[in-house]
């Protein structure tokens, strides 16, 4: 017996874990009390380490379609598959021809954040669509809008602010999002230990509402009306602050002006709040010491989801907040770029291009992931003829999975990088299933930016590869090789160009630690036994703290870089140099938020949210034993009153209808829901044929995006309306 420490990859808290290991097998994890962030806190998912790295399901090979059924093949055929078949395709039919689909679990493992760049440029495809539109892009948009970097996202100080005003999140269940911070519940209790208050809007009375000072329960999708009253009220009693931020922010007045029909008062109806909740809201949020709003899924995937982002941190800059400790501070990752001089940069661009057929606006890159199936439907030039997805299942994730299903069929090519044979990759040709994560070598490229402590901690991989396993940054390689013409090529190619290209750049800026140098003589310092190691080094050594691969081995439990620090001016790149407050996007944008004033529902209307489980992540987890049960329930939690009235019976069936369908879901009478709400989690609905996921299909539940028919969409971001929809509910007839 022997133990290992690894950071647990199964959410966004990064938690290390200390692994027990016998012979070629995970045995057991408990949390690393000396990881220099977690300090040994540990939920029950990464508890389950071993059994999600042992899942009999997952696959331990490549699989490859032959005569229309998905059979075993050697790694060779796999990618001789991928490079004879998708050559050709982009040959005659142009790059835009293969489209991109990256899941969720791909900014979990070190390949997921060093390949897909290189894959998308080495395709030259403009057709990327990512989970980020069904989540988080609205903050991006708005902190690009706002900050002019869509990266630039500050995260609440949990550990040293007085006050915290969370919407539309359920940390105690989710461990946070867009705010890396392992033990999210215990910093929550500290706040309230040390005198700090707590406020939570949610629909819903959740784990985290039932932990806060005050909980207000709103109608679902109003966020960004609530929000904007709470501006208002800042500007009509005089309690705007800017503090030192007021020489780094243009557009102030334009703010007033723009919020001068949000009263209160207004908002009330359609927020279901009284104005004097509301106005308490703001006056608090003004008079503490320092204080932080945080919005997340709730706020986000609404039909205003862009305009209640923005409006997160306009609260945070009017009251001072931003910027500051104990307010909402940017963090500064070990692997970021070293910072570049203040100074005004190019700003960031919404709509570049647009999509094929129903003309969506480019974001970021990436197109909406509601547009995936009718670029593929549709006849015509530039139609996506064939998919690569990287650990995505949105047949499940993404409104009208129906649709998406039979369009997934229709291709002429599918390859999916994933480990299991699930509802989306059962249409794949080829099949590339990397290696548990106990085989995996693993830094947090991603969340380390999103941090509410500047750290860094890497783990190396705790057991050797299984005999016929390939490395997943190995598979990456491979794969870029076979799309890009290169295929036979060394993967340790892909690797080494990625350094090159980096260090050409690098030696050519004033602000880099490698300016003036010799790229191969930087590159020769470079330490680490794999070309992924190599490139996390150098991302190291022109990262801020100019730390290196050999300091974090020398560190397994981390390196702790302190408390978060204000950036500004630095962080920002928009073209004035400045925050500035109210872009012409959104301010084009809020005539939509005017007209929601006076959409009131009528009595007896249902809307209906999700809901996070702290046993589940999305769709990935319910293949694991250990964490089903309990509250990890598929089920439609009612009101008792909206109960009664529809004369619904706890256990019983009831029957949901939505623009995109018909569900059947078991009842769950709670009153911890507010009326006129209805909820049912994401992320099930394992009943689809083809898959290989025995536990999940035991008890597969219904997928709550089948109500949508990918309609609705937040316009300045494109991400999917997932929440607050209005539902038809009666009992299932028997």
């Amino acid at each position: 017996m022997s133990t290992a420490p690894r950071i647990c990859p199964l959410c966004e808290a990064t938690c290390g874990l200390t692994l027990t290991l016998d012979g070629t097998r995970v045995t057991g994890a408990r949390g690393d009390w000396d990881d220099v962030f977690s300090q040994g806190f540990i939920c029950p998912k990464g508890a389950a380490f071993p059994e999600v790295d042992a899942d009999p399901d997952r696959l331990r090979g490549p699989l490859v379609r032959k005569d229309g059924r998905l059979q075993e093949a050697t790694w060779e055929e796999a990618f001789d598959t991928i490079a004879a078949r998708i050559r050709p395709l982009i040959e005659e039919y142009g790059p835009d021809s293969v489209g991109i689909v990256l899941g969720n679990p791909n900014v979990h493992t070190m390949a997921g954040a060093l390949y897909p760049p290189l894959l998308i440029g080495a395709l030259r495809t403009r057709n990327l669509f990512t989970a980020s539109t069904l989540d988080q892009m609205p903050k991006h948009v708005s902190s690009g809008l706002l900050f002019g970097d869509p990266f630039a996202v500050p995260v609440p100080d949990l550990d040293r602010t007085d006050h915290l005003l969370i919407l539309g999140a359920n940390p105690l269940d989710s461990n946070g999002s867009l705010c890396t911070a392992p033990d999210f519940p215990g910093r929550l209790k500290a706040l309230r230990r040390r005198g700090g208050t707590l406020t939570v809007v949610d629909p819903r009375r959740t784990r985290t509402a039932r932990l806060a000072d005050r909980h207000v329960a709103i109608r679902p999708g109003a966020d960004a009306l609530l929000l904007a009253a709470l501006v208002h009220t800042l500007f009509e009693e005089d309690l705007t602050d800017l503090g030192p931020l007021a020489a780094q922010v243009e557009g102030v007045e334009e703010v007033r002006a723009a919020v001068a029909e949000f009263s209160p008062e207004a908002v009330a109806a359609a927020c279901d709040v009284d104005a004097g909740t509301v106005r308490a809201l703001a006056r608090e949020l003004a008079a503490a010491p320092s204080a932080a709003v945080y919005g997340r899924m709730g706020s986000s995937t609404v039909e205003h989801g862009t305009l209640g982002n923005w409006l997160v941190d306009v609260l945070n800059v009017l009251t001072g907040n931003l910027d500051r400790p104990g307010g909402a501070l940017f963090p500064l990752s070990a692997t970021s770029p070293a910072p570049r001089p203040a100074g005004p940069g190019r700003g960031f661009a919404l709509g570049r291009r647009h999509s094929r057929v129903s003309h969506h606006p480019e974001i970021k890159g990436e197109l909406p992931l509601v547009a995936l199936a009718e670029e593929i439907e549709t006849p015509g030039e530039g139609r996506i003829r064939a998919v690569i997805t990287v650990a995505a299942n949105p047949v499940l994730s993404a409104p009208d999975g129906n649709r998406l299903d039979a369009a997934l069929g229709s291709l002429d090519l599918m390859v999916a990088v994933d480990p299991y044979l699930n509802e989306t990759t059962c249409h794949a040709d080829v099949l590339l299933p990397p290696p548990p994560p106990s085989r995996s070598a693993h830094f947090d490229f991603a969340f380390n930016g999103f941090a509410v402590r500047d750290q860094a901690r890497y783990t190396p991989a705790a057991l050797p590869l299984d005999a016929g396993g390939m490395d997943e940054c190995e598979i990456h390689a491979r794969l870029i090789l076979a799309v890009s013409g290169m295929h036979g090529a060394p993967p340790s190619a892909v690797d080494e160009l990625a350094v090159e290209t980096t260090l050409a750049k690098a030696v050519t800026q004033e602000h880099s630690p490698a300016y003036g140098a010799d790229p191969k003589e930087f590159a020769g310092r470079l330490t680490g036994s794999t070309g992924p190691e190599r490139r996390l080094d150098l991302m190291l050594r022109l990262g801020p703290y100019g730390l290196t691969l050999d300091e974090l081995r020398a560190h397994p439990h981390g390196i702790d870089l302190g408390p978060l620090k204000p950036r500004l001016p630095q962080v920002l790149k928009t073209r004035s140099g400045r925050i500035e407050l109210l872009p012409a996007p959104l301010a084009a944008d809020l005539p939509r938020l005017r007209a929601a004033l006076h959409a009131v529902p009528a009595p007896g209307t249902l809307r209906l949210v999700g809901r996070r489980h702290l046993r589940s992540n999305n769709s990935w987890l319910h293949n694991t034993p250990a964490l089903g049960g309990g509250s990890n329930r598929c089920t439609l939690q009612v009101h008792p009153e909206d109960a009664a009235r529809l004369r619904l019976a706890d256990g019983g069936l009831a029957r949901v209808t939505g623009e995109g369908g018909t569900l059947d879901v078991p009842v769950e009478v709670t009153d911890g829901v507010r009326p006129g709400v209805v909820s049912l989690p994401h992320g099930w609905g394992h009943d689809r044929p083809g898959t290989r996921l025995a536990v999940a299909s035991a008890r597969p539940g219904v997928n709550v995006n089948q109500l949508l028919d990918g309609s609705r969409i937040d316009p300045l971001s494109g991400t999917a309306v997932l929440n607050g929809f209005p539902v038809d509910v009666a009992p299932t007839p028997s």
